[in-house]
């Protein structure tokens, strides 16, 4: 029997899943299967419908190697294993002649741990140990949702915290569910033969598609010891994603808090002297954080060194001392002690990483209304982490909505640790970039609209003329808005002040829980919904209910960012631009991930509305123009007006009529 060609399973999986081929997924699935054929790396742009999924899926799939898909959001990571992958390997197995299995891998705090459920919780307090489930009493929130997982651990096949719902607050998840560095390994656990965590990673071990997350995808590169089995090929879906989270994952953080609870954890363990000495160090550390302000430590200060140096010192007498010491007064005395050496161990290491200083990190205090202060550390950069761990012994496949930015890859790639496009350097990673476009017509579906003659926005100071353009845009639109800024402070003051202008519902993030905001959005053409960061990227309402989407001005990070102004500054002492390097390539991608938010059908209308007069006057703004999809651009304000009083118009006689009536164009609305 022949082999079945790529457009024969392409065809095959699109029919599965009840979707419609589109030139660009073809276009996707041929390049996607020339990189893993080759063994090179791949940067894919494909845009919102273009059908990504089956489009790296299916040459996967065919290849027959195992592979790894790493996603950043949760929702990608179900609709692929419990939606896309069973379609497409029923639809292809009769082709392929074989059943590819798949599975699902996350980090170890993600499973339920039974030991945990059934011998309890070694606690912090004073008094030592009690069972959280007679602590918790049945009628606190914390108490019902532990009794709730004490029943779902009988029916869960998977102890996946996911597949829980409704689910619960990280407080009560934290009662039943351990850290890689806490957990006691399969073979010296109780529950080892039941583990829901080790049975993931048997079940992936067997796989052919192994889906995970970026997080866990960056342990696997970061801390050396491998968590995800061999493969052969990598695909990065939300690509876009990637660098925030292996920097997330390789960020260190000390606070008084986290010290005094290895104190606790470690005082019946140890000898009093090694106790301490530890108490002794976390006092003075305690004492230097409550003074502490805000900002990049351009260097450690003396008193802080001293302070981190005594911490180091101190856990380092600890761990040894953890070893040898028997206290008969402690339950599950194994578990206990695997707890607090993992919480001495991220002290001892956190502080000797600062302790010892690098130029590729950067140190800083961040203080928190609620937490109070906490001592951070980042790597300046995580290019050359991801070009040395990512793209060796493997071929790469990096896909997103937006890796384009400004025109080209070479921002993108820059980032991972990749030569510009094209060039031969030894030691380089040899990538592509294909932008294989979108299935909608932008400049007939939307409008870019910048706000030219507005105030350019100041760092302080509510806008009043941005206010009054956001009211004026908002009623010509009929509602049907979502409105991203720049902060939650800019969010809040606007629906504080709409509200009292509008007879419209406005949603404001943080007043209910994002999915419910979403439903309430999606539902009513009438409400609008505003927030920040985790709507740029985060909602999906295809149709009429999201017909105008306002950024109230370019999001470029805040100056007093210590890490991306540390970056900046990194990049013009090597003699290069900081600011598009760093700012204008951050703002980019979000108005680019933003702008997104409005075309999510064939049949969508509507404007993207900046409120920012530089993207039209600034010389960067260009090149954030040409990172968002290609639009019809204006910055006449009485022409969007008109554009999105008749958008609104044919949206509502559409939703009288029960579907008619909706413009072709964005310029036959305006007619």
């Amino acid at each position: 029997m022949t082999k079945p060609s790529l457009p024969e399973l392409l065809h095959a999986a699109v029919a599965a899943v009840g979707g419609t081929e589109r030139p660009g997924q073809v276009t996707m699935a041929e390049t996607v299967a020339e990189a893993i054929d080759d063994g090179s790396h791949l940067l894919v742009q494909a845009g919102t419908g273009t059908g990504k999924s089956l489009g790296y899926l299916v040459p996967a799939l065919a290849h027959g190697e195992r592979v790894v898909v790493a996603t950043a959001t949760l929702a990608l990571q179900r609709q692929l294993v419990e939606r896309d992958l069973p379609r497409t390997v029923d639809a292809l197995h009769p082709l392929l002649r074989r059943r590819p299995d798949f599975a699902m891998l996350k980090g170890r705090s993600n499973y339920l741990c039974l030991h945990r459920l059934h011998e309890g919780v070694p606690q912090d307090e004073e008094e030592g140990l009690f069972d959280q489930f007679e602590a918790a009493t049945p009628t606190s929130k914390l108490g019902r949702d532990l009794l709730r997982m004490r029943d779902w651990a009988d029916e869960t096949e998977t102890g996946d915290r996911d597949d829980l719902t409704p689910g619960v607050s990280d407080r009560a998840w934290a009662q039943v569910s351990v850290s890689s560095r806490e957990c006691l390994g399969a073979s010296k656990c109780a529950y080892g033969q039941e583990c829901f965590a080790e049975m993931a990673r048997e079940r992936a071990k067997l796989a052919e598609v192994v889906v995970t997350n970026h997080a866990l995808l960056a342990i696997d590169a970061i801390e050396g010891a491998p968590v995800l089995p061999q493969h052969e090929v990598l695909i990065v879906d939300e690509a876009h994603e990637l660098v925030s989270r292996v920097t997330g994952v390789a960020t260190g953080e000390l606070t008084p808090g986290q010290v005094n609870r290895a104190v606790r954890r470690a005082a019946k363990l140890v000898n009093e002297k090694a106790a301490d000495q530890l108490q002794t160090a976390a006092e003075g550390f305690e004492r230097l954080m409550e003074l502490a302000l805000p900002g990049r430590l351009e260097e450690v200060p003396e008193d802080l060194g001293y302070a981190l140096m005594a911490l180091r010192d101190a856990a380092r007498t600890v761990i040894s001392a953890l070893g040898s010491t028997r206290d008969k007064s402690v339950q599950d005395e194994d578990v206990v002690r695997k707890q607090a050496l993992a919480s001495v161990e991220t002290i001892h290491d956190v502080s000797e990483r600062i302790t010892n200083g690098s130029e590729y990190d950067v140190v800083w205090y961040e203080r928190h209304d609620r937490f109070g202060a906490s001592l951070r550390v980042a790597p300046m950069s995580v290019s050359g982490l991801l070009r040395e761990k990512l793209f060796t012994d493997r071929s790469v496949v990096l896909t997103s909505a937006t890796l384009k930015l400004g025109g080209d890859f070479n921002g993108v790639g820059a980032s991972l640790g990749l030569s510009p496009e094209g060039t031969q350097a030894e030691d380089a990673p040899v990538w592509k970039g294909v932008d294989v476009g979108s299935p909608f017509d932008y400049r007939k579906q939307g409008i870019l609209y910048v706000a030219q003659h507005l105030a350019r926005p100041g760092r302080e100071g509510t806008r009043g003329d941005m206010l009054d353009e956001l009211t004026e845009l908002i009623e010509a639109a009929g509602g049907r808005t979502l409105g991203l800024f720049s902060s939650m402070r800019a969010a809040q003051a606007a629906a504080e002040e709409l509200r009292g202008r509008l007879d419209m519902p406005i949603l404001l993030q943080g007043e209910e829980t994002l999915g419910e905001l979403i439903k309430g959005f999606a539902a009513d053409a009438r409400t609008c919904l505003f927030g920040t960061l985790s709507l740029w990227q985060g909602v999906d309402v295809p149709g009429a209910n999201c017909q105008l989407v306002i950024m109230d001005k370019i999001p470029f990070p805040r100056p007093d960012d210590p890490l991306m102004s540390a970056r900046q500054k990194a990049v013009d002492e090597a003699g290069g631009n900081g600011f598009m390097a760093v700012a204008a390539t951050h703002a980019a991608l979000l108005m680019a991930q933003g702008a997104g938010r409005l075309v999510r059908a064939s049949g969508d209308r509507g404007v993207v509305a900046v409120l920012d007069p530089r993207l039209a006057t600034a010389r960067y703004g260009s090149y954030l123009r040409a990172s968002l999809p290609e639009f019809w651009y204006t910055t006449d304000r009485n022409q969007v007006r008109r554009s999105l009083a008749a958008i609104d118009a044919a949206a509502t006689a559409a939703e009288a009529s029960g579907g008619a009536g909706v413009p072709e164009t964005v310029e036959a609305a305006e007619e």
